[in-house]
Parts: C-alpha cells; sequence; structure tokens
C-alpha cells in the first residue's frame, strides 16, 4: 500500500514523516519514530491520560478561538491514529520548556504546587494544563476549581493527590505569560495544508482523508472495506487492544460538510457526523443548560475533543451515552451515499448488537435534533463505577413535556447498558402518555421500566442491579421535578469539600 508522508508543525518547525503506516497510532509515531518519549503510555485506551498532547488547527467559525482563529486540542494520543495530525500543530511535554530552560506556566505551576508525585502521568497532566492554558488563561478567561476539574476528569493519578494538581490549575495566571505566536503558526499550518484527496481511482492508496461530502462518499463507494474513521476512540481501542490491522483508512474528519452545526428552520439544530463529542454537547447545552453536567461526565475532555457526534452513533455500542440522549429527544439520523440520503428515527437506526443498517457505500451524514418544546422537562442520569471518565453501568434519558395542567403531551425515554442496542422505552412512553405527571404516574412508570428491559449481568453491573436502578432513577426523575435538590453528586460543590 502507498503510504503518504504526513506534515505537522512542531517547536515551530515543520516536521515530515514518511513511510507511516494508516493505523499507526500517534503515541507510536511518537514514542518510537521521534523519540518523544516524555508521552507516557499507560492503558492503551484513552482512559488514564498518561498519554496526552496537544493539536491546534484553525477553529470552525462556529467555535473561534483566540486572536489567530486558532483551535487548541488536548487528546489522548494511544487511540489516535498518526495520520490524523497531518496539517495540525502539535505540542508534547517536551516542548513546552523555553530555550533559556524557563518552564511553561502549566509546568512551574505543578511544581510550585507540588503535583507531581511519582511522576508518570505527570506529562499528561502538564499537556492538559497546556490546553487549559490556551484556551482559557490566554483568553482572559479565569480557571475556577469547577472548571479545573472537569477538564483534567481524562487524566487519572495513581498517587491519588488531586488537590495540588487543580492548584496548579489555578495559579498558572498568575505567572508569567506565554504566549504562542499565532500569526506565524497560522501561516505556517497554511502551507502544509494537507492537498485534499480526490483521486478515488488511487487503488493503492493507504489512508484517505477528503474534504468534500461528494469525495467521501465516492471513495466510499469505491473502496467500502476500507476502515472509516473519526475521533478513532473506538477504532484506535481495536489497534491497541484486538491488535486489529487496517490495511485502508478512510478519515471523514476533515469534510467539510459533516464538521458544521447548522440551525434548521425549526429552531432545531443539524449537527455533523464528523462534530467533535465536545463541540456536539456545546450545542446541546446552549439548547438544553440542564444537559451540562452530563455532558461532562462523557468520557474525558481527550477523548470528548477527539471523538466525534456521529462516529459514537454508528458505532453502535449498547453502553454508548450520546444515544440515549438523542432518543429521548426524538433525534432523526440522515445517511448519504452517492446515491442519494435518507433519514430515520435514531433508534430504527440498530438492527442488533453493533449492527446498523448502514449500506456498504453509506456514511452517517448528519443528526437532526429537535428544539426544545415549551413545558419541556428533560433529566440525563448516567450511573458508573466512577464519577469521572467511566463507561456506564446504566444511562436513562427522560424528556417529558408537560400542559398547563400538568399531563403529559409528550414522552421521550431513552435508555443505555439495558438491551444489545441503545433501547427506546416504548412502552413505558405509552403508559405516561397524557397522564397526569404525579407520584403514582412516576412509580407505574418506575415498574413499567425495570419490566421492559431485560438487561444482562456484566463487569459493571448485575442484571437485577440494573432493573432496580431504572426504576430508582425513574423515582429520582419525580423528586426532582418537584423542585427537590441535593440528592445527586452533580449538586455538589467541590470548594464545600476542599475549601
Amino acid at each position: 500500500m502507498e503510504a503518504r508522508t504526513i506534515r505537522f508543525i512542531r517547536r515551530g518547525e515543520v516536521v515530515s514523516a514518511g513511510n507511516v503506516p494508516p493505523d499507526r497510532t500517534l503515541l507510536e509515531l511518537l514514542r518510537e519514530d521521534l523519540g518523544a518519549t516524555g508521552t507516557k503510555e499507560g492503558c492503551g485506551e484513552g482512559d488514564c491520560g498518561a498519554c496526552t498532547v496537544v493539536v491546534a488547527e484553525p477553529a470552525e467559525p462556529q467555535a473561534s478561538h483566540g486572536p489567530g482563529g486558532l483551535r487548541y486540542k488536548a487528546i489522548n494520543s494511544c487511540i489516535r491514529l498518526a495520520h490524523s495530525v497531518d496539517g495540525l500543530a502539535l505540542w508534547t511535554v517536551e516542548d513546552l520548556q523555553a530555550a533559556d530552560g524557563t518552564l511553561h506556566p502549566a509546568q512551574e505551576a505543578l511544581v510550585r504546587c507540588h503535583g507531581s508525585q511519582c511522576g508518570f502521568c505527570t506529562p499528561g497532566f502538564v499537556m492538559s494544563l497546556f490546553g487549559m492554558y490556551q484556551n482559557h488563561v490566554c483568553q482572559g478567561r479565569p480557571v475556577t476549581r469547577e472548571l479545573a476539574q472537569a477538564e483534567l476528569s481524562g487524566n487519572l493519578c495513581r498517587c491519588t493527590g488531586y488537590r495540588p494538581i487543580l492548584d496548579a490549575a489555578q495559579q498558572m495566571a498568575q505567572l508569567p505569560a506565554v504566549r504562542v505566536d499565532e500569526q506565524r503558526l497560522a501561516a505556517q499550518l497554511q502551507a502544509i495544508h494537507p492537498a485534499a484527496v480526490e483521486d478515488t481511482a488511487s487503488a493503492g492508496a493507504a489512508y484517505w482523508s477528503p474534504e468534500r461530502l461528494d469525495s467521501l462518499l465516492s471513495l466510499r463507494a469505491a473502496h467500502p472495506q476500507a476502515q472509516l474513521v473519526a475521533g478513532c476512540t473506538d477504532v484506535g481501542l481495536w489497534v491497541t487492544k484486538r491488535h486489529l490491522r487496517f490495511g485502508q483508512v478512510l478519515d471523514l474528519t476533515r469534510v467539510e460538510e459533516l464538521r458544521r452545526i447548522a440551525r434548521v428552520a425549526d429552531g432545531g439544530l443539524a449537527i455533523g457526523a464528523a462534530v467533535t463529542l465536545t463541540d456536539a454537547f456545546a450545542a446541546l447545552v446552549a439548547q438544553r443548560p440542564q444537559l451540562k453536567a452530563f455532558g461532562e461526565r462523557f468520557a474525558g475532555l481527550p477523548v470528548r475533543n477527539s471523538g466525534t457526534l456521529g462516529g459514537n452513533i454508528a458505532n453502535g455500542s449498547p453502553i454508548g451515552d450520546s444515544m440515549p440522549l438523542l432518543i429521548a429527544l426524538g433525534a432523526r439520523l440522515v445517511l448519504a451515499s452517492r446515491r442519494g440520503e435518507r433519514e430515520l428515527a435514531l433508534e430504527d437506526f440498530y438492527t442488533g448488537y453493533r449492527q446498523t443498517v448502514l449500506a456498504p457505500d453509506e456514511v452517517v451524514a448528519r443528526i437532526l435534533v429537535p428544539v426544545p418544546a415549551a413545558g419541556e422537562f428533560l433529566r440525563a442520569y448516567k450511573i458508573s463505577k466512577r464519577f469521572d471518565d467511566d463507561i456506564s453501568a446504566v444511562c436513562l434519558v427522560v424528556r417529558l413535556v408537560l400542559d398547563a395542567h400538568n399531563t403529559i403531551r409528550q414522552v421521550g425515554i431513552g435508555a443505555g447498558g439495558v438491551a444489545a442496542t441503545p433501547a427506546r422505552a416504548r412502552r413505558t412512553e405509552a403508559l405516561l402518555l397524557d397522564k397526569g405527571w404525579t407520584e403514582q404516574a412516576a412509580l407505574e412508570a418506575a415498574a413499567s421500566l425495570r419490566a421492559e428491559f431485560q438487561p444482562i449481568s456484566d463487569m459493571r453491573a448485575s442484571a437485577d442491579y440494573r432493573r432496580q436502578v431504572l426504576g430508582n432513577l425513574m423515582r429520582r426523575l419525580w423528586l426532582e421535578s418537584q423542585g427537590q435538590a441535593g440528592i445527586n453528586l452533580e449538586s455538589l460543590r467541590l470548594q464545600e469539600v476542599t475549601g
């Protein structure tokens, strides 16, 4: 196979790497090819954050960051394919220290606050702090305790000493400022911008990264055997854990039409399949602020910065958190191929465990999310062993639309972790529709939910536990609808514990 040379900016210079296999990870490229061993391999699955690096690219119009129009993202290099950084700027922990030996504020703050501890996870924390510095401190925005906790949730400290690391995050702004020359960097990125791949006849190619939807669809039709990737937060695990090899890769993350978030005629959202989870949840939270805590608990920030909403949907995991939410919201998918587009409800996309209706020449193009209705009451619940950066044992999202008489006029219930696919609780929806929203109705819905699904027992939870939790969450929904607060961890303020 023809291995395309990739180029990226590091330390202000162009780095060229040739003969890179299509399924080589960025971590392998850094450690084994470039000798950047400061970046550590911990879990190999994007869970611990020891491999964190930062990339920058020109920002999308809807997410412009900074005067240079660059956006910085902390990402997991262990599950990110090396070819995906072609045309980007990249920083590893070796790149932050100044030529005279002066430490970057992200490093100096960690030293002053005694946050390095055993040191294995430290490079990853430094890089997440660097991303936070670029996106907040350099933009004049304060780093609060809550912000630091949320944006460091993808980094695990095995010494359990998070307090000095959080202290360091807040102290960065007090140190002498260090600025990236964004004007120069933007010019360098423009100079190395990879040529769009339009040649569908190149059967010997190994990695395609088209920039237009029509090119993507032509490539998909011509090479249905190529592995389709977006942020690689799932496919990366197939490489690192299952040791699968891919001779050809089709990357959709540069397709302009799939990177957009648009407002449709009725006020709802059309979210492109290649929009990152970070940006997709930001758009959803802008319309429904109550989803903020749920969005922040979807993995850690580095995973959300790489992973895409379309990729999470297409992967079809029954414990993926975005699908129960979108099912409850009544979202619909648009699938595209050279033959045209078709639209269907999200819950109808799945036919079995990790099986979908996608034809070999189709891709998920965009997700249509309706505008919030008047009288909408929405709650999204995630139950997991670890509060941050963990996979759900049970996910339940309930959307009720109540009229002036407290009667349920619309209802949407999405559930994850309780069936072979993300599921819609149709029987419980039918039970609640056109009923008054009362405690008795909530109890009946709880019993219905427990009876509607037959979950399995696995390492995350037993079947009995999952059924019990489903009903308990409906009880919690009732209590929250009556204004009861302080009954969940989301309401806990970090200062109350550490202050």
